[in-house]
């Protein structure tokens, strides 16, 4: 994928996991690293300054192998902005498939 494409779409795609269940760093590249080819120098940042955002929190889980893990969890302030960053989205998309000469109603 081309990177100025994937830039402005990567956090929202990591917003979008981490709403349908707590991850940790790792899972959240396991899910994004094949549809994005995203790793974790791109992926790490952007959890960071989600938290800092206020738009996750973060626990601490022990894991099978004992060490712990550090979860994100989706903040309601993440919520409303993953609604309104998904709304611009589809609008977007939808622009843009007009301008490339898609049909309007998909």
């Amino acid at each position: 994928m081309i990177t100025q494409f994937k830039k402005g779409i990567v956090e929202l795609c990591v917003l979008k996991v981490v709403s349908v269940q707590d991850l940790y760093g790792f899972e959240v590249i396991e899910k994004l690293s094949e549809p994005l080819s995203v790793n974790e120098n791109t992926i790490y940042p952007i959890l960071r300054r989600l938290t800092n955002q206020g738009l996750f929190t973060t626990y601490e889980k022990s894991s099978s192998s004992g060490a712990k893990r550090k979860y994100y969890e989706i903040t309601e302030s993440g919520k409303q902005s993953l609604k309104e960053k998904l709304e611009e989205w589809y609008q977007f998309s939808k622009n843009i498939k007009l301008i490339l000469g898609g049909n309007k109603n998909e």
